[in-house]
């Protein structure tokens, strides 16, 4: 299919299904229990094992036995994983750190073993006892400590770990206004509803894993080559998940050992991470150093800003891309940020809701406050002074694809234009609406009791990611439509949306689209049986309009 002629009207213009107040589809099975999320899939693996998840007591170091006699002795214990006997386990490309320790110790509560048993309450047990001794190693844990050692990032989520635009260090030192601060942010971790809980099943060579997992596709390569099995031989299904927040992106413990226990004891093993270990075993949002450095003219025009973070990780781990939206979000000619990284014994840290803008804006928007006071300017009004319609950070590039030039110099590309930003509009909004100009602009002057009142004021910039991604739809003879995409819902509506979409899009009423979602086998290749589909109805527990 090609799109080589100017778009016209489009069916979803018409905004007859879209954008119209409808109930969500999911939230009838949602609000009477009915929603089966990882851990309660009890018919797709019947007589499913329980296994229970040991992590490292100490935070660095190395096994130098684990005594199992006692827990295998253990009431209903049929099997117990650890690196001795899982075999050979690769690393995929999106965690960091290992799923599954020993001999070394990479972080605390790494999992270190696995006990399974016929009961949820005998692995439990059982666990506890497992000897395990230790030989403890000298770690490193403090970021300020190991600040000095960190090292330029590679280029990852957040771009490159360097920006540099015009003469920062000159125009700062000349800026008639000049602003120095350094802010810390604390370590921080995930508590969704749901903890991490995987079923694993194995049929022959070929693993189904039932799941709460954000991203399927990721998921599928990474579990192929941790167990190092074709990736046509893996498949994930999680159709609803119960809070997400960037910490189930990746393939984490629960699913890699489920899937070990359930071919060590042939037959179906289910694992749910213990509350401790979904904050210690998973990924968090690491610790951050940040120095913010602002030049201002005396009419509070910026002329130079800087934004430099350290912030710690596994060996091999990314940082914390806490100055990215320092690049985009307010103008100033000379600038330029960047992103150190010091190798931390603590647990992974990656993604975890709004990953770098949390940290950084943060910081970016108190050192604004900070300069309208030092300016003696309204925190809006500087805002509002320094806003942009271009993007500030990317400097002037050569042309060389133009045929007419004579050499890379011959054309420069300008800053790109935001394709829309109403910063200003919403600023000047919010601040007719909340009574802005009633406020006392002095700090620490209104008091309630023994409470300080105040009101303040923050932007906040969310640059896109844009990535591929694919649906299949089907139209069948008996007047539905059935969508079938790999995306997962966490609970932000997908179901609702994505058949509003096609019903806007297919002129059918809502009730007549049926949405299917969180299967690796959607939609990247045909199921067996579409005729079959074609014809039947889909079974009452797929979400349906």
């Amino acid at each position: 299919m090609k799109f080589d002629t100017p778009a016209t009207t489009n069916p979803i213009d018409q905004l007859k299904v879209i954008s119209q107040p409808v109930d969500r589809i999911d939230g009838p099975l949602k609000t009477t229990g009915t929603a089966r999320y990882a851990y309660e899939q009890h018919d797709v693996a019947p007589n499913a094992a329980y296994g229970y998840i040991v992590g490292a007591a100490i935070a660095k170091g190395r096994i130098t036995s684990i005594d199992q006699r006692a827990a295998k002795a253990a009431p209903g214990v049929l099997g117990i994983i650890t690196a001795e006997n899982a075999g050979p386990l690769g690393k995929g490309k999106y965690n960091t750190a290992k799923l599954l320790g020993g001999p070394n110790v990479d972080h605390y509560h790494q999992a270190i073993a696995v006990i399974v048993a016929e009961s949820f309450e005998q692995a439990r047990a059982a666990a506890q006892l497992l000897q395990v001794k230790y030989d403890r190693g000298s770690g490193r844990f403090d970021l300020a400590a190991e600040k000095e050692k960190a090292i330029k990032s590679k280029p990852g989520f957040g771009g490159p770990p360097d920006s540099a635009v015009g003469d920062f260090a000159g125009n700062f030192a000349a800026a008639p206004v000049q602003f120095d601060a350094t802010y810390t942010t604390l370590d921080q971790s995930h508590a969704m509803m749901e903890p991490h809980a995987s079923i694993a099943k194995w049929e022959r060579d070929k693993l189904t894993v039932w799941t709460s997992n954000q991203m399927i596709a990721w998921t599928v390569g990474d579990r192929a080559k941790t167990l190092g099995i074709p990736k046509e031989n893996v498949r994930f299904i999680s159709p609803y998940i119960g809070g997400g927040f960037g910490g189930k992106l990746s393939l984490r413990a629960d699913a890699v050992l489920a899937a070990l226990a359930a071919r060590e004891v042939r037959r179906p093993v289910k694992v749910a991470l213990q509350r401790p270990l979904v904050i210690n075993n998973t990924t968090h949002r690491p610790a951050t150093i940040q120095r913010i450095r602002l030049g201002a003219t005396k009419d509070g025009k910026l002329t130079a800003i800087a934004h430099e973070s350290w912030s710690g990780n596994q060996p091999g781990g990314d940082p914390e891309t806490a100055v990215s939206q320092t690049r985009l979000l307010y103008a100033g000619e000379h600038r330029m940020t960047a992103l150190r990284l010091a190798v931390l014994d603590l647990p992974e840290g990656n993604s975890m809701r709004a990953p770098g803008e949390a940290s950084g804006l943060m910081a970016l928007e108190i050192a604004m406050d900070e300069m309208a006071e030092k300016l003696g300017l309204d925190p809006i009004e500087l805002r509002i002074r320094n806003d942009t319609q271009v993007a500030p950070d990317n400097p002037v590039q050569p042309d060389s694809g133009d045929p007419e030039s004579k050499g890379p110099q011959a054309k420069h590309i300008p800053h790109p234009p935001f394709s829309q930003r109403q910063l200003v509009k919403c600023l000047r909004l919010g601040a007719e609406r909340f009574g802005w100009s009633k406020r006392n602009g002095k700090p620490a002057q209104t008091r309630e009791g023994r409470w300080l009142l105040g009101m303040g004021v923050a932007a906040a910039f969310r640059n896109n990611a844009l990535m591929k991604s694919a649906a299949r739809v089907r139209l069948h003879n008996h007047g539905t439509v059935t969508v079938e995409t790999d995306m997962t819902d966490i609970g932000t509506g997908s179901y609702t949306i994505i058949a509003q979409t096609a019903a806007e899009m297919m002129g059918v009423p809502l009730k007549q689209v049926v949405v299917k979602l969180g299967d690796s086998d959607f939609p990247d290749r045909v199921a067996r049986g579409d005729n079959l589909a074609a014809t039947t109805p889909p079974p009452a527990s797929t979400p349906r309009a």
